[in-house]
């Protein structure tokens, strides 16, 4: 038998005592903080003492991608259980692992098998898999069943786990042009993406501020696309190889036609308009001339280079947002259309797809394209990524195009981890503009061809079973026009880990309570095992307040960022990051849906809870006193401060004198955070918008506030 052993202390986050045997197919408030949460699982009463460690045996000798995996999770147990403090020297023995594993053929790919079965028993624990993924996958879910112990130390909950996932994709998408984001950086998502298990890492690699990969091939790429930000050839395998070895794939993503500037800075012959304009007002917008041959030389050249580096079947070239004004501005594009009869521009894009994927198809890739180019007939084998409305999912699945979602999963919305965990991918009609946010938009002068695609009403029906065999799942992307490398653990993560379950998790769980109960264990346990975002935001909070960043950070515990492109604006559309407060609050700030679930099971009749307001509105009315910082990006925190302590009193005078009238100001001040709120779930509100809130904060406990004040509303 193959063995390792590491000893160690152990880890912080909360064991609750469970009845003697718990079935939980969906989990109760007594149950682990798993997540994503199992297909199947039952927990019994009774621990394990983890803190000697683990000695893992195998019934077959390991590769070395299980031999990895096995060191990566005592690595990773030994960190969690010496963050749990202990009240004795433990004198346990190591607690025995004992893993069985099929063999795949098809790992790393979409019919890679990930089901595994996972029993801890007071004697030791054992792991089946059908292949080295479902290892992967049963190693996260151990890791989340060590909690602290009643008294005191680490324990290993008794449980029997069946799982496996519900969709074959279940992706994070980000954008690296926009602004670079460093190896490191990007090396931390991966392991994250592990623990939670996300298996597909799709890199936007090319958009028109940056193109990140080095060329060998056409090096006039690298010294003119990539602004000297880029990813050499070495650094790249590198991920690829790292990814797979925690059974992740990487997808690339070159842009085309559109979003192509800087390729168009080292090939300026292969512009739809020229001269190439290096600091057009919108980045996004020049385009390739389709109608060129050398434009597809160019275009196999590249990809046949990229697919050098990045193994998948799968490989994104993007088709999205291409300006129809690049091309009918163009007399001898429009000649070429009349030409051939293509009638608009979005039938050209589709000619021009087709030629793309029979490039790739060359390669033995797959083509993935943005849902635009499923707007004109192009080959059914082409993947559309549906973004803009989820009815895109109904339309691109009954033409048979197999189907990722992304459609009410963008991070960069900044919108709660609730909103996307309630969206299920099989939904064409979750996301999209009603008729009377399309009417609004329209009248503000938007466009109108956009806002058509935009628009879900009436939604679609829902979708046949043939239409659901094609959805492969989903991928929340992250476009980081405001996000810096310094931020990106922090936009990503949590989110992602809530995201991540809608992915892989039954579509029947939708308990938004419940789910934020497991999202702050676990994302405390992607904090010990190595994400940066806790540490980096403290760093950015200190940056802005030295020596004086509590109250800073008190703040942001209790709002939340502006959202829906919202704060795009805010920042006056400059694409840099808000050097201010805005840039380290949560969407998701713990303490203020914390207070909001107390307070509503406060106004449902549980007084047991007042302690714990009382203690929390003491708090935030008191910040404002503490906050002597001062600085020019601290005036709008500062002010943000004040309505806090204003709200927070009026749920002070609501506990001690209910009943009694709120103050006339004070209440209005209150209904003036609501309307916010109320805003900044409206789509069609950011064009034009120009009254922004305070430090571009939305105050987060709003809902509680008000739940004290008119308890049963």
């Amino acid at each position: 038998m193959i063995r390792h052993t590491l000893r160690g202390l152990v880890c912080a986050l909360p064991l609750l005592a469970l009845p003697p045997s718990a079935r939980a197919d969906a989990p109760s408030a007594a149950a682990p903080a798993l997540m994503p949460w199992p297909a199947h699982a039952e927990f019994s009463d009774g621990m394990i003492d983890p803190s000697a460690g683990f000695r893992v045996s195998w019934d077959n000798p390991p590769s070395a991608l299980l031999e990895h995996a096995a060191t990566r999770f005592l690595l990773r147990a030994d960190r969690l259980i010496s963050a749990i403090p202990r009240h004795t020297p433990g004198t346990a023995a190591p607690v025995s692992l004992r893993i069985i594993c099929g063999n795949d053929p098809d790992m790393l790919t979409i019919d890679a098998k990930e089901a595994y079965r996972l029993r801890v028993r007071p004697d030791g624990i054992k792991l089946t898999a059908d292949g080295p993924e479902g290892v992967i996958h049963g190693l996260a879910t151990l890791l989340q069943l060590i909690r602290p112990a009643p008294s005191g130390g680490a324990a290993l909950t008794l449980a029997d786990i069946r799982d496996k996932p519900r969709f074959v994709w279940r992706g994070l998408m980000i954008d690296t042009s926009r602004h670079f984001v460093s190896v490191d950086t990007l090396r931390r998502q991966i392991d994250a993406m592990e623990l939670v298990k996300l298996n597909v890492l799709h890199l936007h690699l090319s958009d028109g501020t940056g193109f990140r990969m080095e060329s060998t091939q056409m090096p006039d790429i690298t010294r003119k696309s990539t602004h000297g930000q880029y990813y050499t050839k070495a650094q790249l395998s590198d991920l690829v190889a790292r990814a797979a070895d925690r059974g992740i794939r990487v997808v690339p993503e070159i842009d085309v036609p559109g979003h192509t500037l800087a390729l168009l800075l080292a090939r300026p012959d292969l512009a739809a308009h020229t001269p190439v304009d290096p600091e057009p007002k919108n980045k996004n917008n020049p385009a390739l001339d389709p109608t060129l041959p050398a434009t597809l030389s160019f275009i196999s050249t590249l990809f046949t280079e990229t697919t050098e580096l990045f193994p998948d079947r799968y490989f994104h070239a993007g088709g999205d947002e291409v300006v129809s004004g690049e091309w009918t501005g163009n007399p001898r594009i429009r000649a070429f259309m009349t030409a051939r009869g293509y009638a608009t521009p979005q039938i050209l894009q589709a000619q021009f797809t087709a030629e793309v994927e029979k490039i790739l198809a060359a390669a033995n890739r797959t083509m993935i394209g943005w849902d635009e180019v499923s707007e004109a007939p192009i080959p059914a084998s082409v993947v559309i990524q549906v973004w803009r409305s989820s009815k895109f999912i109904a339309s691109a699945t009954d033409a048979g195009h197999p189907v990722v979602v992304s459609a009410g999963y963008y991070l960069d919305l900044l919108r709660p981890a609730s909103e996307h965990y309630l969206t299920d991918p099989e939904d064409p009609a979750a996301e999209g503009l009603t008729r009377a946010q399309t009417a609004k938009r329209l009248a503000r002068g938007a466009d109108p061809v956009l806002i058509a695609a935009l628009q879900n009403d009436p939604a679609p029906p829902p979708l046949s079973r043939k239409q659901r065999k094609l959805i492969l799942g989903g991928e929340a992307p992250l476009w980081t026009e405001l996000v810096t490398d310094e931020m990106l653990d922090a936009r990503l993560w949590p989110r992602s880990a809530a995201i991540a379950e809608r992915f892989w998790s039954s579509a029947d769980l939708r308990d938004v309570n419940d789910m934020y109960r497991r999202l702050e264990p676990v994302a405390a346990e992607l904090e010990i095992t190595g994400l940066h975002a806790r540490a980096n935001t403290i760093r950015m909070a200190e940056r802005l307040a030295p020596g004086d960043a509590g109250p800073l950070q008190t703040l942001a515990g209790a709002t939340m960022p502006l959202r829906n492109y919202m704060m795009n604006r805010y920042t006056g559309l400059k694409n840099i990051p808000p050097d201010q407060i805005a840039g380290i609050a949560s969407p998701d700030p713990m303490p203020a849906i914390r207070f909001n679930a107390m307070a509503a099971r406060y106004a449902a009749g549980d007084r047991s809870l007042a302690a714990s307001l009382r203690a929390q509105l003491l708090i935030w009315k008191n910040n404002e006193l503490s906050f002597a910082s001062s600085g020019p990006h601290l005036k709008g925190a500062r002010a943000a401060s004040h309505t806090l302590s204003v709200l927070a009193g009026l749920g002070l005078t609501a506990l001690d004198h209910p009943g009694s009238p709120p103050d006339p100001a004070a209440l209005q001040i209150l209904d003036d955070a609501a309307a916010r709120l109320v805003q900044a779930d409206d789509m069609t509100a950011v064009f034009g918008m120009t009254d922004f809130p305070p430090g571009g904060l939305l105050m987060a406990a709003v809902p509680g506030i008000r739940s004290l004040i008119t308890p049963g509303n």
